[in-house]
């Protein structure tokens, strides 16, 4: 395990990974990430994902009056602590909706293997907000393309690695799996939001 904590096997094993999610994600849980350092790692993506989101935007050309026009407002919406708490309840929730509504179907999956796919996920996605940020910087007008790009690579990671967690075969059926829990986590993330004052502006 020691040989993938530098930056370059990493690299690598997220390439493999978004050419083939499977292996990829079987690669990862064969390595048997301990209780702590998965924890560990779930902190970091999320401080780093939050720090290249901050980057984006405010590197972005976003007009002053949608800036002004926050699609969450609240008295406490501003805090980056909040905002950071709220990220990382909501992958706690995916990999508990994995968990779960994965088991529901006859998966065999545990939470510790589903967290270690969130965090492996958020990662991938870490690079690809630098992906992102690149094509801000030299191709604005490429950057949108990306960001749908990106979406679709979301969806499609997310259910082989969710497919691998439980030993499914169908990835259609995984796929609606992965829809049902989409409405889950939005369900409870938006009651935890009306329990923290925050509510979606309007234009």
């Amino acid at each position: 395990m020691t040989h993938l904590l530098s930056l370059g096997p990493l690299l690598r094993l997220a390439r493999e990974t978004v050419t083939n999610p499977r292996e990829g994600a079987e690669t990862i849980l064969s390595l048997g990430v301990p209780r702590q350092a998965l924890w560990l790692a779930f902190a970091l993506v999320v401080v780093l994902s939050m720090i290249l989101g901050d980057v984006l935007y405010l590197i972005a050309d976003v007009p002053q009056d949608v800036a002004q026009d926050e699609p969450l407002t609240g008295p406490i919406v501003g805090s980056p602590i909040v905002l950071g708490l709220l990220q990382a309840a909501f992958l706690y929730m995916m990999a508990q909706a994995i968990t779960r509504i994965g088991q529901a179907f006859g998966g065999s999956g545990q939470f510790e293997e589903a967290m270690t796919l969130v965090v492996w996920l958020q990662f991938i996605f870490i690079l690809v907000q630098l992906v992102q940020l690149v094509a801000v910087l030299v191709l604005p007008f490429a950057a949108g393309f990306v960001t749908v790009l990106a979406v679709g690579l979301f969806l499609w990671l997310l259910v082989n690695f969710i497919a691998t967690v439980h030993g499914f075969t169908s990835l259609g059926v995984v796929f609606a799996m992965t829809i049902v829990s989409a409405f889950a986590i939005l369900f409870v993330l938006s009651l935890l939001l009306t329990m923290l004052g925050i509510t979606f502006g309007t234009a």
